[in-house]
């Protein structure tokens, strides 16, 4: 019998968790004693290169760093969640990390320093960005029963999840701001707040592990797979973004121009389309992935963009109920829907932003609506061909991490191989 079903309690110290969101979409590190936080504010904890090459399986099936080197996991103090579920288990304090050499510089493979390298590209360009993380799961101790999408009943037979979940959100800093039942079998939706790059990738990390949390605490399992099963719906992860100028004022909307958007809105947009197949292996980096990505799965399937389309890669999303030119210019966003769970929202991000710095700084422009868009790539492999072949992605990577993720990648495939879609969508919902 553990505490919180009324055992005695045990002696306890707290500790925090230290950790980086990696490749495979894992949050993995290393917990210390709470008391030691002052020492470990610039030594953080021990890692080394290899570890980023951990599949989403767990071992290492392939690896260009050896059993050589070693890093740091230093925690940033503003990218830390505390909470306590008042439910007699120890409390959830989570530290996210950057990925340092021991000298204390930045490793080339952080991922939160690789979106760090995105927004400043992005700054280069004149423009900064807001962006939240939309994201859907299923959780397994809600009842599934049919007409269930969208419905309070679905609500109420979750159980206590959605409000302790809600509850852990707020408490952790991530500003929630709406949790739903999704269109799958015991899928639910959450959304929170904007904010700078940085922090909203911190706050989609933050958000998958309050989500575990709460469902592991209520007896539950909340699970963010790709695709859970062939025959139903993908949870996806849906990126929403604002380009903000050099004031800090919106500069997306520009209602007689085509898609609404106004040029800056429109380059940065373009960015993102034209290296779309390579951006492909970065947001839906696993096999499974692909299972989503096909027809009449509210998932996109061409490299498109549309006015409140969801089957397009980039939605430029509804404005409700504003008063104003002002208030309409300040809700005007994009949402990227060719994203998942199995990527790093660092990751994610970072190269979505590298993306539409280049289409800023080329000042290209959207084709005209209608126009038939090529379809996105059909693998993981396709879209890794892409990425190996792209000059852009090779300079915002760099060559290590360009080359890691590549065999981390190919490695994955090999690994599963030639999987059934049941067998291989079962697999990845253990992991995910």
């Amino acid at each position: 019998m553990s505490f919180a079903q009324g055992a005695m309690p045990m002696l306890q110290e707290e500790l925090i968790f230290v950790g980086t969101c990696d490749i495979s979409g894992h949050v993995r590190g290393k917990a210390f004693p709470a008391a030691e936080l002052p020492a470990r504010a610039q030594k953080g904890v021990g890692w080394t290169h290899s570890n980023l090459m951990m599949s989403a399986f767990g071992p290492i099936f392939d690896t260009p760093f050896g059993t050589g080197g070693d890093l740091m996991i230093v925690p940033d103090p503003a990218a830390a969640a505390r909470v306590d579920f008042a439910d007699g288990t120890p409390p959830e304090h989570i530290m996210l990390g950057d990925l340092r050499e021991t000298d204390g510089q930045a490793w080339t493979c952080c991922p939160r320093d690789f979106l760090r390298r995105g927004e400043a590209a992005l700054a280069a360009a004149g423009y900064s960005m807001i962006a939240a993380f939309e994201q859907e799961f299923v959780l397994s101790g809600a009842d599934a029963f049919p007409g269930a999408a969208y419905s309070l009943a679905a609500l109420r037979r979750q159980g206590r999840f959605a409000e302790v979940f809600v509850a852990a959100l707020r408490a952790a800093g991530c500003e929630p701001d709406s949790f739903l039942a999704e269109y799958g079998d015991r899928q639910f939706e959450v959304t929170v707040k904007p904010a700078g790059p940085l922090a909203a990738a911190d706050r989609g990390v933050i958000v998958r592990e309050m989500a575990r949390g709460a469902a592991w605490r209520l007896g539950q399992r909340a699970g963010f797979s790709p695709m859970p099963n062939p025959g139903g719906a993908g949870n996806g992860v849906h990126v929403h973004m604002s380009l903000r100028d050099a004031a800090d004022a919106p500069v997306m909307r520009e209602a007689s121009a085509p898609y609404g958007l106004a040029a800056p809105a429109r380059a940065f947009c373009a960015g993102i389309l034209a290296h779309l197949p390579a951006l492909t292996a970065i947001t839906a980096p696993s096999p499974v992935s692909y299972l989503r990505l096909t027809p009449n799965r509210w998932a996109p399937t061409e490299m498109s963009v549309a006015v409140q389309d969801r089957g397009a890669a980039l939605r430029v999303c509804p404005i409700f109920a504003a008063a104003d030119e002002e208030a309409k210019a300040a809700q005007c966003h994009v949402e990227y829907r060719v994203c998942d769970a199995a990527s790093s929202p660092y990751l994610a991000l970072g190269c979505l932003l590298f993306a539409g710095a280049d289409g800023l700084r080329r000042e290209l422009d959207l084709p005209p609506p209608g126009v038939p868009a090529p379809t996105l790539p059909r693998s993981l492999a396709a879209a890794l061909d892409a990425l190996e072949t792209s000059e852009a992605a090779a300079a915002w990577l760099g060559p290590v991490l360009r080359e890691a993720m590549l065999r981390h990648k190919r490695a994955e495939i090999a690994h599963v191989g030639e999987t059934d879609p049941a067998s291989l969508c079962a697999r990845y919902a253990e992991v995910y």
